[in-house]
């Protein structure tokens, strides 16, 4: 039986899939012609990340179709539902990069509090005549520890950012409409380690109260989860990151109160025009950016390959 990865797939993923006896194609179709190649090549099992979509044209087109799959958390890029209703199982893997999207958070945090979105983009063109200017620009920046991390959305990408947070002793804060608590374990050496219990709170209180911001919610229906209305309800100097879906946050409203100093910095992985970010986010001063990496770590695309190897053969495993 073949699979098509069609946005990749881990080593280990596709030597899973192999020792069950599927075949593996890694072949890059283009988009326009995805539903030929696969009815050409007798496909079952399309495997999809953020580039591929599968939607309702395809689903029609390819009636021999078995299961959708998607390497990481959201699946806006499919249409589930249809799918489903056409009998075609569609499966992700939605803790398996949980831990690396909440590093790059922190990635961002860091870069934000000292400057470093700034400091290496002036460093190679300052550094050898101006040193001494450049020390005294990003001499005040601010430790995370004792601050007060707002989470919005609690699920496992929120949790996971919410265990590194107390790692690193900040408070944390978290609202989600659908999740009303939840026990964060954090993990230290040896074997030991604590639990602690989040109760989340409306958003009006995190905004309230909250240092920095990072959201970790699916795209929006309609609205914006951080718009003109929320921006003016924060904290002064506040930091905000993105590394959930493009859309969520009204990148024209983030840059005034950037320009404003409402906000003291944001570090975004996704943007509401992508894959072509506005060239206003892309070159102001105070945004550190990434291209969507979230879940690109080589653990995470391990993780993410095995377990889709493992869905795909418990759910073929008497059709192989």
């Amino acid at each position: 039986m073949k699979i098509l990865a069609n946005d990749g797939i881990s080593k280990s993923g596709i030597i899973a899939l192999e020792d069950a006896g599927f075949e593996v194609i890694t072949t890059k179709v283009a988009q326009e012609q995805v539903a030929n190649y696969i009815n050409a090549n007798d496909v079952k099992v399309i495997l999809v990340r953020s580039a591929t979509k599968v939607c309702k044209d395809i689903i029609d087109a390819c009636p021999g179709l078995k299961i959708i799959g998607r390497g990481g958390v959201g699946m806006d890029n499919i249409d589930v539902e249809y799918a489903r209703e056409k009998s075609i199982h569609v499966i992700n893997t939605p803790a398996s990069s949980s831990d690396s999207v909440a590093e790059l958070v922190f990635a961002h945090l860091f870069t934000g509090v000292r400057f470093l979105y700034d400091s290496n983009r002036n460093m190679p063109l300052e550094g050898d005549t101006n040193f001494e200017g450049l020390k005294k620009a990003y001499a005040n920046g601010i430790e995370l520890r004792g601050k007060t991390l707002g989470i919005i959305g609690f699920g496992r990408i929120g949790r996971s950012v919410a265990r590194v947070a107390l790692g690193l002793g900040m408070k944390v804060i978290a609202a989600d409409k659908f999740v009303g608590s939840a026990e964060i374990k954090v993990d230290f050496y040896n074997g030991q380690f604590i639990n602690v219990d989040i109760v989340t709170e409306p958003l009006e209180d995190l905004f309230k109260h909250a240092d920095f911001i990072t959201l970790h919610v699916p795209a929006q229906d309609g609205g914006y989860v951080l718009g003109k209305e929320q921006f003016d309800a924060l904290k002064d100097g506040v930091g905000i990151v993105n590394a959930s879906r493009g859309g969520v946050i009204n990148e024209v409203e983030l840059i005034d109160a950037l320009d404003s100093g409402k906000v003291a910095f944001a570090g975004l992985d996704v943007f509401e025009t992508e894959p072509t970010p506005a060239v206003q986010i892309l070159m102001h001063p105070k945004i550190s950016l990434t291209p969507h990496i979230g879940a690109a770590t080589l653990e995470a695309q391990d993780r993410i390959g095995t377990e889709l190897a493992d869905q795909i053969s418990s759910l073929l495993k008497t059709e192989k």
